[in-house]
């Protein structure tokens, strides 16, 4: 009985979150209050250990199986799908304390105009406020906080935050292959991301509450 009991109780929770974050999807874009979508990509450096052969007419660029491992970096995705608009930021880590940054130049630098920042993100331990507390006086952490209002998508379902649809789209154009150093990386996003915002790509969002219910019903506990 206490076993069905909590497997209801983690069913509900889930779709609590999931129409959360459905919910807010549809309504009308409002530039005053922002639906920013945040996500992070960890990146492999891994260089060249022999030149590449260079491509030419008829023959892609080839490149050795060997390579040399440069460590690794991260990189933070948060976009406005939206708007078209996304902001990118190649860090060596992924702390709290990176977290915390990260948002509070989406505050002060990106957004700075906007009543309140809607904030759809998952569940890792690092994406929460004791991250502003942990980095920022007691004042400024609530200072940030104050225009930030976060929505969290259910545990193993990050696949509804838009985000992760970005980062497959940067991936497949920009850094799904080897880069061997945290300058080129950065350099290389950074000018995706010109591109992208110059073009105002937008993600067309189809997975309504409608269809969740249809599609994920038969997971549903009665």
């Amino acid at each position: 009985m206490r076993r069905m009991w909590c497997i209801q109780m983690i069913d509900a929770i889930f779709r609590a979150c999931m129409y959360d974050v459905l919910d807010l999807y549809e309504e009308p874009y409002d530039p005053k209050k922002p639906l920013v979508n945040l996500d992070e990509k960890p990146k492999q450096l891994l260089g060249e250990k022999r030149m590449s052969i260079p491509m030419k007419p008829g023959s892609p660029e080839k490149y050795d199986y060997e390579y040399v491992r440069n460590g690794t970096a991260n990189i933070f995705m948060a976009v406005e799908f939206k708007a078209g608009k996304r902001v990118t930021q190649v860090i060596e880590r992924r702390t709290m304390k990176d977290f915390a940054l990260f948002v509070k130049m989406l505050v002060d630098e990106e957004y700075a105009d906007a009543e309140i920042i809607r904030l759809v993100t998952d569940n890792l331990n690092t994406h929460k406020e004791k991250a502003f507390y942990v980095t920022f006086s007691k004042d400024e952490a609530e200072r940030i906080l104050s225009k930030i209002e976060f929505h969290y998508t259910p545990k193993h379902a990050s696949w509804l935050n838009a985000a992760e649809i970005e980062i497959n789209v940067m991936d497949t154009e920009c850094t799904g292959r080897r880069i061997g150093d945290k300058e080129t990386l950065t350099q290389e996003v950074a000018a995706w991301n010109r591109r992208r915002n110059d073009q105002k790509k937008k993600i067309d969002w189809k997975f309504t509450r409608e269809r969740a219910d249809k599609k994920l019903s038969k997971y549903y506990i009665p």
